[in-house]
């Protein structure tokens, strides 16, 4: 996960690393008149947490973690990272750089703002936390601090990508007593509202939606923001997220008072004028992979008609090489239609999509990763969160309206060194989108007919469960008499 091209000075000592300007941290707040309503107090920063005492650990040291040098590559050590966060890295098994770690982090961590173009799967999450964490363990608060107050703020178009997010980051402060708290909609407002009472809010990763939520009901405050990440500025944009993420960024520090780093994977005009708004001198880097779609996924476009696809779905997951596969769909009856399919004929498989309740998106995700599940069925907005390795294969039941979501779907396998397979369903629907995809792609996709076996007749769906004959009597007699 992690990276720079060049080695940050080693010699100077901590107290003297340089760093972007960046508002004075007031020691309290007790110089701030709270926020008043009606001659009441709504909500006053007057709750102070202190700091709960570091639990003894086994002595560790970078010795403990050694990575040989390699041409061509950075190592996490040429960063001079501080040495509890080195721990972390270490137990996620992390050796050398991803592109987008290696020529960001050499600015990032020396406090400069950075706008990144990568698309998903490439490290990027890494790259801002790595700052995030780093800066925060270089530059402690000293004496009390109030409860809601981030330090670090990460803004993500989606649920998942959030959770995602944070557990990543979770995993990096293990040896440190940073705390990660997560606000997305859908969850149970009251537990999020009393974790963010009960522990300091270093790290905040959140929805633009649910954060607004807790700032107009003073439970979080962003004045004393240190570090602000936008990520997939992009897919915030398709969303039309930006009004809300401007009135978050309005209750942060000036631009020249915080350090903003802003990714997106692509770069267009808007996003571009975004990141002029949001950050000052950035540091622009475009990490152009070899090709669009990677090299280690394997894909077919099979032309067939509406009617057969659903055979070949059921045929293709019977297939022996398929551990894992996520089934692509562009609207959320789709979804819910093959997902009630697919469960009746005996498959392990869980639903992805936006009018699925939080919890239960979040148990779909943690039974998909630990094998649980074999098939996940989801829409493009649920799914750009998932980052899963492992996944066999992907199947695009209906081709995307946009070519981006056609690599991001397929970017869902042949991760982490693995190879994938995407299968992509065309019927005459499905045509002129084809097009599009082969322009973004630079190259045709072959189209072919699907071999024999894969459309061999599926066993017929089971019958639906009637009600009895009493429950119907019971239903009659709730409802008054006859329906008219």
């Amino acid at each position: 996960m992690i990276g720079r091209l060049f080695k940050r000075k080693s010699a100077a000592p901590e107290a003297e690393k340089t760093k972007a300007p960046k508002q004075e941290k007031a020691p309290n707040k007790a110089a701030k008149a709270p926020a008043e309503k009606g001659g009441e107090v709504k909500k006053s920063r007057n709750r102070r947490r202190k700091p709960k005492p570091k639990k003894p650990a086994a002595p560790w040291d970078i010795s403990q973690f050694q990575v040989e040098p390699a041409e061509g590559k950075t190592r996490f050590h040429d960063l001079n990272l501080n040495n509890d966060l080195m721990h972390g890295i270490a137990d996620l098994g992390f050796q050398y750089c991803s592109p987008i770690q290696a020529q960001s982090l050499p600015h990032s961590l020396d406090g400069h703002d950075v706008v990144g173009k990568a698309q998903t799967g490439t490290g990027k999450t890494a790259a801002f936390l790595l700052t995030i964490i780093d800066d925060l363990l270089r530059n402690p608060l000293e004496g009390e601090r109030y409860a809601g107050e981030a330090r670090a703020l990460v803004i993500a178009p989606t649920r998942e990508l959030v959770l995602q997010i944070a557990d990543d980051a979770k995993a990096l402060v293990k040896h440190t007593d940073l705390q990660v708290h997560t606000l997305v909609g859908g969850m149970d407002y009251g537990k999020q509202q009393r974790r963010l009472e009960e522990s300091y809010v270093d790290i905040l990763v959140a929805t633009p939606g649910r954060l607004l939520d807790f700032c107009g009901n003073r439970d979080v405050h962003l004045d004393q923001l240190e570090i602000m990440v936008i990520d997939e500025a992009d897919r915030m944009l398709d969303m039309g997220f930006i009004p809300q993420v401007r009135r978050i960024i309005r209750q942060t520090p000036k631009k020249t008072h915080r350090q903003t780093l802003l990714f997106s994977a692509t770069f267009t005009q808007d996003v571009l004028n975004l990141a002029e708004q949001w950050t000052i001198d950035p540091v622009m880097i475009e990490i152009e992979p070899e090709s669009v779609a990677t090299e280690t996924v394997t894909q077919k476009v099979y032309m067939l008609a509406t009617e057969e696809k659903y055979t070949l779905l059921y045929n293709v997951l019977k297939q022996d090489d398929v551990e894992s596969l996520i089934v692509f769909a562009n609207r959320r009856d789709q979804c819910r239609r093959l997902h009630e399919k697919l469960e009746a004929h005996g498959f392990k498989v869980g639903i992805l999509s936006g009018d699925v309740p939080q919890n239960k998106r979040v148990k779909t995700l943690e039974g998909f990763k630990s094998g649980q599940l074999n098939v996940l069925v989801a829409t493009d907005v649920a799914g750009r969160g998932i980052h899963i390795d492992g996944i066999s294969h992907v199947v695009n039941y209906t081709l995307p309206e946009e070519p981006e979501d056609y690599v991001h779907r397929i970017g869902r396998t042949g991760r982490a060194g693995k190879s994938g397979t995407s299968i992509s369903l065309a019927c005459e629907d499905d045509a002129l989108r084809l097009e599009p995809i082969e322009t973004l792609l630079g190259d045709k996709l072959k189209c072919e007919v699907p071999p024999e076996n894969l459309l061999e007749a599926h066993p017929p769906l089971p019958a639906r469960k009637r009600q009895s004959n009493q429950g119907q009597g019971q239903q009659r007699s709730r409802s008054g008499g006859r329906r008219r």
